[in-house]
């Protein structure tokens, strides 16, 4: 990327060139399509079915089970509203957690206004959901639990595992929104028992505008979508080949180098946190200490909005976020940050680094030679920074994280 360094692939990573090489034919010759009966569209076909194999096979799914969304937002919103739809007649409740993606978070504000109830359930300091919590929550009309697998923002791993056997003892549906770690990490969606899973093609190094929902066979789900009789009846219009194409290479990849993936990203994030610990005082690191995506690094910087860190950053030819690229365009502190205890000032000053597998140690060391500058910079022009109670209360913060690490 010459001299950017981007260090924001939890927004959406590079193209994998393999993959940009498998879509290219159906950009141009390989046209037809799949849905036509002529051989150069059986032949498309046939491979829009192997793509659904390879996503398939990347979760421990059947291929059967895997229906081709427009992306993450959509597969959410398909299995929220799909599952709503088809138990209406059981009732209407939902629970999800106060820091799900707002692509949940908003499609539960929609479907509470037409006549559902959703409980939104608190998290610790760390963004884990209490089970005991999740369990006074179901009514007897509860239809769907939905918590994300990884948070986008904190890293913060579920208890995936522990939350399906709650929800399947209650006989309720299960979706999780998986976007953030399907491609990095291991998902089993049998081992796991999950009846739902979102996941985008742009998380790990697929192409974007492509994505799919898992349905695990026989959960009844009412299509989103209305038109002809496209994945099997549950999702109508004509298939994005290319994008099914560079899906479909993307998890084949993300199979076989998963864990080299990791290996290697896991010791570039270790090294970028422990170098800003030690460059930068009174640093807040968000997400649970061990159970957190290994290429994902949130940290407050007290006494600095996120704002400014991030136009530093970028004018050094860093990219960097100050949370959910969704919400780039809010002033609002993050309700991810607000939900695990942070003050809105402390919230404000987040930071999110967030690795992949084309990243280097070059990259590392970038964000380690300017942040510090960058920070000392803008605190000394914050009128915020030396306030004694504020430094009190983020020294506490930050020495209690250390501690327990």
């Amino acid at each position: 990327m010459g001299g950017i360094h981007y260090l924001d692939s939890n927004a959406t990573t590079p193209l994998d060139p393999r993959v940009g090489e498998a879509m290219a034919p159906y950009l141009a010759e390989r046209f037809a399509n799949p849905s036509a009966i002529y051989a150069c569209a059986r032949d498309v076909r046939e491979e829009v079915e192997e793509a659904r194999a390879q996503v398939a096979r990347l979760i421990h799914a059947d291929p059967e089970e895997i229906v081709f969304t427009s992306g993450g937002t959509e597969a959410d919103n398909a299995a929220v509203k799909g599952v709503v739809s088809a138990l209406r007649n059981k009732g209407g409740h939902i629970i999800t957690s106060q820091i799900e993606h707002h692509a949940v978070l908003n499609v539960c504000e929609y479907v509470e206004n037409i006549g559902c109830e959703v409980t939104y359930l608190p998290v610790d300091r760390y963004g884990i959901v209490d089970l005991e919590t999740l369990t006074r929550a179901i009514k007897r009309d509860t239809v769907l639990i939905t918590i994300m697998h990884g948070n986008n923002e904190i890293g913060t791993i579920e208890p995936i595992e522990e939350i399906t056997r709650i929800a399947h003892e209650h006989n309720i549906y299960f979706h999780t929104d998986a976007v953030q770690t399907v491609g990095k990490l291991q998902i089993d969606v049998k081992a796991m028992d999950i009846d739902l899973l979102s996941l985008s093609g742009h998380k790990f190094y697929g192409p974007k505008g492509i994505g799919a929902l898992y349905v695990r066979k026989g959960v009844q789900i009412d299509p989103l979508v209305h038109g002809g009789h496209h994945e099997r009846n549950r999702r109508a219009g004509t298939e994005n080949v290319p994008g099914i194409i560079g899906l479909g290479k993307a998890a084949e990849i993300g199979e076989a180098e998963l864990s080299a993936n990791e290996q290697k990203i896991r010791y570039l994030c270790a090294k970028l946190e422990k170098g800003i610990l030690e460059r930068i005082p009174e640093v807040i690191v968000n997400g649970h200490p061990g159970k957190r995506l290994f290429n994902t690094l949130s940290i407050c910087l007290k006494g600095i909005e996120g704002e400014s860190i991030l136009l530093s950053l970028d004018f050094e030819g860093i990219c960097a976020s100050s949370g959910s690229a969704c919400s780039s365009g809010s002033t609002d502190p993050s309700h991810v940050l607000l939900g695990i205890g942070l003050s809105p000032e402390v919230a404000h000053g987040s930071l999110r680094l967030s690795l992949n597998k084309f990243n280097t140690e070059e990259d590392v060391d970038a964000v380690l030679e300017v942040l510090p500058m960058i920070t000392e910079k803008l605190r000394n022009m914050s009128p915020f920074w030396g306030n004694n109670k504020d430094d009190k209360n983020m020294r506490s913060e930050a020495e209690r994280y250390t501690e327990e690490r």
